[in-house]
């Protein structure tokens, strides 16, 4: 098992390699966005499903993203980060485009782990997944990640924080509608105002 610190595993990240790292939810398999493509070969997961876009706060998904947030977009933001909430937002750019090839929209998250948000205000927000093959039960410890992908680096120290084991919820902006729309119950419930 290889385990490395914050700053080992950031400069793996930088260099263009994966890692596993913990969440508030279940582990992640995770990279620069520039080497998404690695985690659909990983994966061996359809092109066509698109990655999480993972930050260690709304300030740094917001400066690497340089759209205009709507104001709904910070409010739910600020109530559900960090947290087991993905927002999927309307922004292009190449982040998306190498996260969610020719789509016109991105998940974003802020997990409620503060050793995976420590890695991330190091890294940089990260390109992440669930660690499991495509259409297999995702990993729920180091250990099974590590079953999984033992030629991956682990984020040190082991054994991680012990997340929720579910998903997160996942709500998407409807731009013309101006309004959420839930697409996956998971480990948040949020009252959401629409219209």
């Amino acid at each position: 098992m290889r385990l490395c610190s914050v700053p080992d595993l950031a400069e793996r990240l930088r260099q263009g390699e994966a890692a596993l790292i913990p969440t508030d939810t279940v582990p992640a398999l995770a990279c620069r966005p520039s080497h998404a493509a690695l985690l659909w070969q990983l994966k061996v997961r359809p092109a066509d499903k698109p990655l999480i876009l993972m930050g260690a706060d709304l300030a740094q998904l917001r400066a690497e993203l340089a759209c205009n947030w709507q104001d709904p977009w910070l409010e739910l933001a600020g109530r559900g980060w960090p947290g087991p909430l993905t927002l999927v937002l309307p922004v292009g750019g190449a982040i998306t485009a190498a996260l969610h090839p020719g789509g016109a929209s991105l998940g974003l998250r802020v997990p409620a782990c503060d050793q995976a948000r420590e890695l991330l205000r190091v890294s940089g927000p990260l390109a992440t997944t669930s660690i499991n093959r495509s259409g297999e039960p995702a990993a729920r410890t180091a250990a099974e990640a590590h079953g999984l992908f033992p030629e991956l680096p682990l984020l040190a120290p082991v054994p991680w924080p012990v997340g929720s084991g579910q998903a997160s919820t996942v709500l998407a902006w409807e731009g013309a509608a101006g309004r959420w729309r839930q697409l996956r119950a998971g480990g948040q419930t949020l009252d959401v105002a629409n219209g």
